[in-house]
Formats: structure tokens, sequence, C-alpha cells
């Protein structure tokens, strides 16, 4: 069975920051070991969620409310 690869949130946060100042994000995901869908999923995600994407394995970004529904 292949195993799947799991990147922490740093490598994404710095893997999407640097596919902004790059031409060529084909080159670049294969620099980086990744699809060029996945870069895409990021970036995509990050422009939604900005610094709350990539909350972990198995979590879940809150939204301001739920973080203080959750803590109630």
């Amino acid at each position: 069975m292949k195993q799947r690869k799991v990147y922490n949130r740093e490598f994404k946060e710095n893997a999407v920051k640097l596919s902004y100042e790059r031409d060529n994000l084909s080159q670049f995901a294969r620099e980086l070991g990744i699809s060029v869908k996945q870069l895409y999923s990021w970036r995509s995600q990050y422009k939604i969620k900005g610094s709350e994407s990539f909350p972990g394995n198995g979590n879940t970004a809150l939204s301001e409310d739920a973080k203080a529904l959750a803590q109630l």
C-alpha cells in the first residue's frame, strides 16, 4: 500500500507564498515534489481562509463565532 505524504502548515504556507513569485508553477511544483493541482488547491484555500488555512489533520478551521461557541 502506498503511503500518503503529509505536509505541515509551514511548508504549505511557504509554498503558496513562493508560488506567487514564480512564473512557471508546473516547474515549481515539481521542485517541491507535489502536483500542480495540489499547489492550486493550497493557493485557493489560502486565498479564502488566509492564516486560518491548513489547521491540521482532522481539524477544521473555525469561524470567530464557532471559536467562541467552542470555548463555552
